[in-house]
């Protein structure tokens, strides 16, 4: 090694959400003009004689002084309480899942250095796990909080979430868990956060955990959410999800954020012997002929103005160049209104509720979620057969206990509106009836999830889906599968 200056020359310290950087002795604008560090994105404080980096890139700033300098002053975790020495949990993993465990862990990226100066002595694997809804991704984190004993802060996308993860870990571990949301700002050595609060609160506590899980980890692509991630110092990241792809391609991102995906299993790959084998069952729908003329009139008016514009629809930016449109062009504005009646008409089909009594007559006692993609629809469905409805208009006492309704057996059947898709503990079900839904690949595989958990009796889940035949509900349908 040559370093430059003394080799405990250079310092690292957290503040605000980045790292500050000082080599007191030859100054940190030499430093800047290390070869090592030429991968790492610093920039320099002439007022201060520093240099900075965004927190989330302490890992490979950390590595690239190891190989260079023999030692380095390293207070960036030092306010980092400890967990308590044996720490246990009792969960038995899963062959898949310890399988999906240390494809994680190989990706430390600790592996082969040494800090002789309080540096990072636990690994620090980071990565994406992708496994379906149901087989236990929490399980997983939980295992890996216990294998690396260091302070450990779980970010979630909702208030349901938060409690469910800390209810666990307070049982798992028998040590107190903090809450950052749902009226509660409480830190401590394990902490469960929403997306929300981490949100505000990144930039004070980044420097207090060495590890962050990140619970549905497609909601760290939202804009605001990046900032989660880029200013925690965590070394350790694992990020949870049974979709990672987005659509708008910000799965990108967190990959720069949380690394990509190590690991990766579908419904089908666990269907039969660790989740239950399932069966999709698509429904052609009729209109009637009221419904035929109503459909056609407006979808003609929509199709006719995008020939006219050429407007192709084949991407979220063309819907928001027709919304644009609408504001000031009449003919752009009809165009819009008619495609949502037309959306509706097809969505709402009667004969959809038809099939549906049929379909839950044949699973009469069966647990049955009905997902619709209208509160209004929700409404009809729940007035007509006399099932519990959840929206997102549904308060949260009266959703928890209409589920735990539903989960001891006095509910059979509940209808929702896109409520229980994701970031909620939702009892094992054995049927799902898809009424309405959009194109989105996530949705369908999350819906999927939420009736795959093994049965009792071994028997097969199965999944309807009810859709509006000769209408463009037939490519929605195809996007999703």
């Amino acid at each position: 090694m040559s370093p430059v200056g003394s080799p405990s020359s250079i310092r690292l310290r957290y503040e605000d959400g980045t790292i500050r950087i000082e080599a007191p002795e030859t100054g940190a604008e030499a430093l800047l003009k290390d070869a090592t560090l030429a991968t790492v994105e610093l920039e320099f404080d002439p007022r201060s004689d520093t240099l900075r980096t965004e927190a989330v890139h302490y890992t490979p700033l950390r590595a690239a002084l190891a190989r260079r300098y023999e030692s380095v002053q390293d207070g960036v975790l030092a306010t980092a309480n400890g967990l308590p020495e044996g720490l246990a949990s009792e969960y038995e993993l899963r062959s898949y899942q310890r399988t999906a465990l240390e494809r994680w862990f190989e990706t430390d990226r600790w592996e082969g250095l040494s800090f002789a100066d309080g540096g990072p002595s636990h690994p620090a694997p980071a990565g994406v796990l992708e496994l379906p809804t149901g087989s236990g991704k929490t399980v997983i984190a939980i295992e890996a909080i216990e294998r690396l004993a260091v302070p450990t802060l779980v970010v979630v996308p909702t208030i349901d979430l938060l409690e469910q993860w800390a209810t666990e870990l307070e049982a798992e571990f028998d040590v107190p868990v903090g809450r950052f949301g749902g009226g509660e700002q409480r830190l401590e050595a394990l902490t469960v956060s929403t997306y929300d609060s981490a949100y505000l609160k990144a930039d004070a506590v980044g420097d207090r955990f060495g590890f962050v899980v990140f619970d549905e980890v497609h909601h760290l692509g939202g804009e605001g959410y990046r900032q989660i991630a880029r200013l925690l110092a965590a070394p350790a990241r694992l990020g949870l999800t049974a979709t990672f792809e987005r659509p708008d391609d910000a799965h990108e991102v967190i990959e720069e954020l949380v690394g990509p995906v190590v690991h990766r299993l579908s419904p089908d790959d666990l269907a039969g012997e660790h989740l239950a084998p399932y069966d999709v069952k698509r429904r052609k729908i009729e209109l009637t002929e009221r419904e035929r003329e109503n459909y056609e009139r407006h979808q003609g008016t929509f199709t006719d103005y995008l020939a006219r514009s050429n407007i192709r629809m084949q991407s979220g930016s063309d819907y928001q160049e027709l919304v644009k449109r609408s504001g000031s062009d009449p003919a752009a504005r009809e165009a819009l209104l008619a495609r949502q009646r037309a959306r509706e008409i097809m969505l709402g089909a009667e004969g959809k509720i038809e099939a549906l009594a049929e379909v839950l007559e044949t699973h009469r006692g069966e647990r049955t979620i009905v997902f619709t993609a209208y509160n209004d629809l929700a409404y009809e469905v729940g007035e007509r057969f006399l099932i519990p409805v959840i929206t997102h208009q549904t308060g949260t006492a009266e959703r928890r206990e209409i589920l735990e309704r539903f989960r001891d057996g006095t509910y059979s059947r509940v209808v929702t509106s896109n409520v229980l898709d994701e970031g909620v503990d939702v009892p094992d079900a054995s049927v799902a009836v898809v009424l309405s839904g959009s194109g989105s690949e996530r949705e369908f595989t999350q819906r999927l999830g939420r009736i795959l958990r093994p049965k009792d009796d071994g028997g097969r889940a199965i999944l309807y889906e009810l859709v509006a035949a000769e209408t463009s509900e037939e490519s929605i349908a195809d996007r999703r599968r």
